[in-house]
């Protein structure tokens, strides 16, 4: 096979992997065997390629989510209006309460983890 279809039968597969496709699936999307499959991912520069690009559609979704966090915020205070019923009220309450101190929760730890981090950075 010519080094340029291998790579993009690699990009392909890697991208149906990557996105959840089952071994059998990726083979079938991808237009090549499952034992083929199996093969590349025996192979820890594929495996890692593959570990790259999860990563990197990871933290995309994490971008992603985050931009939407400021609408998704204010949609469950606009819920809270007393004009709301109040069992859509009390769903949205509870909501805001206890993302508020997930969210405190994870900054806190966050801010901890960097001190820890930087305690174990040598000074120059």
């Amino acid at each position: 096979m010519p080094q340029q279809g291998k790579r993009n039968i690699d990009q392909k597969l890697l991208l149906a992997l990557a996105c959840g496709a089952s071994v059998e699936s990726a083979a079938r999307q991808v237009g090549v065997s499952e034992s083929t499959v199996y093969r590349r991912l025996a192979e820890d520069e594929f495996k890692q390629r593959l570990l790259n690009l999860r990563a990197d559609m990871v933290q995309r979704t994490a971008g992603t989510l985050t931009a939407a966090g400021t609408e998704a915020v204010k949609a469950l205070l606009g819920l809270l209006q007393p004009a709301t019923p109040h069992a859509t009220r009390l769903g949205a309450a509870r909501a805001v309460l206890e993302l508020g101190v997930k969210i405190r929760e994870a900054a806190e730890l966050e801010a901890r983890i960097a001190a820890l981090e930087q305690q174990l950075v040598p000074s120059a």
